[in-house]
């Protein structure tokens, strides 16, 4: 793990620090060291949530260090060079990765650091912060979720103004129009996230993933076609969860009138 990524445990949570200044730029090194970060948090069952978040309050991350990408000529096909798992930024292509990723952003998110926090399932801003796509004067597109993701968190020809203007959107604009979850004090993002992680983490894991597989699978599906696919056995994170302890656990706790003790199984 390079020092640009921090980790630190609390409790079934993993805090996922992005460390590299001057702006947090996202270079090869670091983006393998987020991925086995979040594939940490994939695969350790006594983990359940995780938050991403950077040091400082000025800049959450500028995205793609591109200086460095040009030194190492990783300029075009990029995505043919090893950036770790779950591609740029260690989980903008991470699509197993079934726990809950909230991400606590306390600066500019500019480029692949929308994207990376786009990528997350919960965000939660700074009333400061300012999102923008600024690729397009450099003549490279943010095809880490910039183009396959930003329009479908925001109407498209607003879209369309970050993409082809890169103009900066304000954490109140970006939040009237559902692209984030929360607009907080420029010194509560991380607060309010350990906040929204412990809630979840406090829930029974296997539904907690079975919601997030379920969501990914029936994006691009009719109604009919994801009833379809949750009653054909074919879904896995759903079958776990509907078969589990945990379910049981669950309605014999509410019938008992007590906390629910949620094993992960």
């Amino acid at each position: 793990m390079t020092d640009a990524v921090r980790l630190e445990r609390r409790g079934r949570v993993l805090e996922i620090t992005l460390d590299r200044p001057k702006v947090n730029a996202i270079d090869r090194a670091t983006s393998i060291a987020l991925g086995e970060a979040f594939v940490l948090l994939r695969d350790d069952p006594e983990l359940r949530c995780g938050i991403v978040t950077a040091a400082g309050d000025r800049i959450f991350s500028a995205g793609w260090d591109l200086k460095a990408a040009n030194e190492e000529e990783e300029v075009g096909r990029w995505w043919h060079i090893d950036y770790g798992p779950g591609s740029f930024a260690g989980i903008t292509e991470l699509w197993d990765l079934n726990k809950p990723v909230i991400c606590a952003i306390n600066g500019l998110c500019l480029g692949g650091g929308l994207e990376l926090a786009i990528a997350c399932d919960l965000l939660i801003a700074g009333e400061h912060v300012e999102f923008a796509l600024p690729e397009l004067p450099l003549g490279i597109i943010p095809d880490s979720g910039g183009v396959q993701r930003v329009p479908r968190r925001l109407p498209y020809n607003i879209a369309m103004e970050m993409l082809l203007l890169g103009r900066r959107m304000p954490a109140a604009e970006a939040l009237h129009h559902g692209m984030i979850n929360a607009v907080v004090p420029k010194d509560q993002p991380l607060e309010k996230a350990r906040e929204w992680a412990e809630q979840i983490a406090s829930g029974a894991p296997l539904t907690v993933q079975a919601i997030k597989a379920i969501l990914r699978e029936c994006e691009t599906l009719s109604i009919r076609q994801s009833f379809e696919l949750l009653r054909s056995g074919e879904l896995e994170a759903f079958e776990k969860s509907v078969d589990s302890e945990d379910a049981k656990e669950g309605v014999r706790a509410f019938s008992e009138k007590r906390p629910a003790d949620f094993k992960g199984r």
